[in-house]
Parts: C-alpha cells; sequence; structure tokens
C-alpha cells in the first residue's frame, strides 16, 4: 500500500470534517468527444464550456473555499486545447491535480501533462475495447505507458459489462505489468444511454468473475478498489451511505455546480460564487441526497465508506 502523503492528510480532513465542506472539485471541462460510446451521455450534451479565464477564476475561488484537489474529466479532456494552462493553474494553488481521458490523444499530448499527479485511463477490456469503445487497445498503450514512464500514476478504469467480463483478470495482469493500477465497477444506465447489448445476462457468471477479483485483490493485485466495495458490486447491493455530495463539489462545462454525475439538477453557478452556493444548498443537496436510490460508483462508494471510517477499506482502499 502506497503511502499518503500525512499533510495532505491532515488538509483533507481538515477540510472535509472540521469545516464540513468538499476536498475535491470535479469539474467536466467540455463537452467534446471523439467516441459516441453507448453507455455514456456526456458525449450527448453539448453546450458552453467555460473559458480559460473563467476556469482559472473558479480555481482561484475554489482554492479560498478549501479545495484540495482538481479532477478534469468528461467529456474528453484532451481535446481542449488549453488543459496544460488549466493543469498548470491548479497546480499552482497547491491542487493534486488528475485526469480522467480516453486515452486516443495521449501519446500526442503527454508533453502538455506536465503538471498532472494522477492519470485516469478507461481501458474496458483486452480484445472487447474494440466493440465496446470502438477502439483498438493498441491504440491508447503507448500513451500510458508513456505516462508511467514520465513518473505519473496512472489508473486504469474498468466499466464492467457483459462484453469483457471473461477479461477481467487479464485486465489486472496488464496493470501489474506495466506498473499501473486498475480499477473496477459495474456499468451505470442513464436514461438517455442505450445499453441493451452491454447488461449482464449471466448473474453467476458474472459473480464468478467478480469473485475472482476479490481473489486477486487478497493476493496484493494492483486493484484500487477494497474488498468490501468487491463484494458488495459482486452482489449488486447498494449498502452504503453516500456522502457524495460532502465530497466533491461537481462542476460542469459551463460553470453549473451539481450534487453529483447522476443528479442534473443545478445548486447554482460559480459566478456567483462557491461559498455561497454551498451555503445556499443546504437543503437541496440533503433532499437530493436523501431521496437518492443509489449508485456503485466507486469513487462515490469507496470515498463514501472511507468517510465513515469502515475499517476494510481504509486498508485496502488505494485512495488516488
Amino acid at each position: 500500500m502506497r503511502r499518503i502523503d500525512p499533510k495532505l492528510m491532515m488538509r483533507a480532513v481538515w477540510q472535509l470534517r472540521v469545516r464540513r465542506r468538499p476536498f475535491v472539485l470535479s469539474h467536466t471541462v467540455n463537452t467534446a468527444c471523439n467516441l459516441r460510446c453507448s453507455f455514456c451521455p456526456h458525449w450527448r450534451r453539448r453546450g458552453r464550456e467555460m473559458s480559460l479565464r473563467e476556469i482559472t477564476g473558479m480555481l482561484d475561488d475554489a482554492s479560498r473555499f478549501g479545495i484540495g484537489a482538481y479532477n478534469a474529466w468528461a467529456t474528453e479532456p484532451l481535446l481542449r486545447d488549453d488543459l496544460p494552462e488549466i493543469l498548470r493553474h491548479a497546480r499552482s494553488l497547491g491542487m493534486i491535480t488528475s485526469l480522467v481521458t480516453n486515452g486516443i490523444l495521449l501519446s500526442e499530448r503527454i508533453n502538455d501533462l506536465e503538471s498532472l499527479n494522477y492519470l485516469t485511463v478507461s481501458v474496458d477490456g483486452i480484445e472487447s475495447l474494440r466493440e465496446i469503445r470502438g477502439i483498438p487497445l493498441d491504440e491508447i498503450m503507448d500513451g500510458i505507458v508513456e505516462a508511467r514512464r514520465r513518473g505519473i500514476e496512472v489508473l486504469m478504469n474498468c466499466v464492467i459489462s457483459d462484453k469483457n467480463l471473461g477479461e477481467l483478470t487479464s485486465l489486472v495482469k496488464l496493470a501489474k505489468k506495466i506498473d499501473a493500477w486498475i480499477s473496477f465497477e459495474p456499468l451505470h444506465e442513464f436514461d438517455e444511454t442505450e445499453c441493451d447489448d452491454l447488461r449482464i445476462r449471466d448473474r453467476e457468471r458474472y459473480r464468478s468473475a467478480i469473485g475472482e477479483l476479490i481473489d486477486l485483490k487478497s493476493r496484493g493485485a494492483p486493484i484500487i478498489n477494497s474488498i468490501t466495495y468487491l463484494r458488495m458490486i459482486q452482489q449488486r447491493d447498494v449498502g452504503f451511505r453516500c456522502h457524495a455530495a460532502d465530497l466533491i463539489l461537481h462542476v460542469s462545462a459551463d460553470g453549473s455546480i451539481y450534487v453529483c454525475r447522476v443528479h442534473d439538477e443545478p445548486l447554482g453557478h460559480v459566478s456567483n460564487g462557491i461559498s455561497e452556493v454551498w451555503r445556499e444548498s443546504r437543503d437541496m443537496r440533503k433532499r437530493v441526497s436523501e431521496g437518492c436510490r443509489g449508485c456503485l460508483f466507486f469513487g462515490y462508494v469507496e470515498n463514501s465508506m472511507l468517510y465513515e471510517m469502515v475499517p476494510e477499506v481504509m486498508i485496502h482502499y488505494e485512495w488516488m
């Protein structure tokens, strides 16, 4: 298990537990994508994107609010030309920086990631990646390997579906081979997506595949998930209290602030001031959270259980 910077940990604890404010800013940095994945809603939601000046202003405000980590994701961040300036500004404010990408432009833009701490690449399969996302694995592997060579911490994230159940253990072996981490989470069906061909059809085969991941995790495989979470998705049991709104500040491409990536009812806009929106939206955040049926996105589940100090999660969840 990696050692977490004690100063960063204390900073996060102060922000989350004492100030009762989120520590991570998760930013939908653009609305364009170079893929059309059937299960993804984000490329279907083209709209206004904040300018560089607006984003740096938001980051300044977020820093004053106490945010300590900036995550650029959705729809495809590497399509944004000024991404290096955004990451550089976040780092200049003392924020940990992370990025989520499909990996297609990774080799081409690797020099633009000098200010990046953590890189997440969507890798849903070996042979099945072409069928799931429309690209061969070879097209993104060179960029992933180069990122590791340059010292960037890499996480391969796999969305589990009917197409890749037979390749989960192979993905773990691949992560180990290239000295990367890997995470797993089950497919989430948004209202506007088309997932008929990806839904799990053989529940027993699914449970067996997750059981293999649990065994690999218990033997030290580089799986970021905790065993508690893996057992939860094995049984498809949403057995946790969600703290997504307490842990993560979600900002859309146009600057709207949301409770989470599932609920798209805006709480306010960054132009009104993050502190002001946070204070004024307290009742709304509580209402949305209490009425939620729950999801199994690993970032929400694992970090919520970490927030609740679940012992096994605290020991085995490799927080990034």
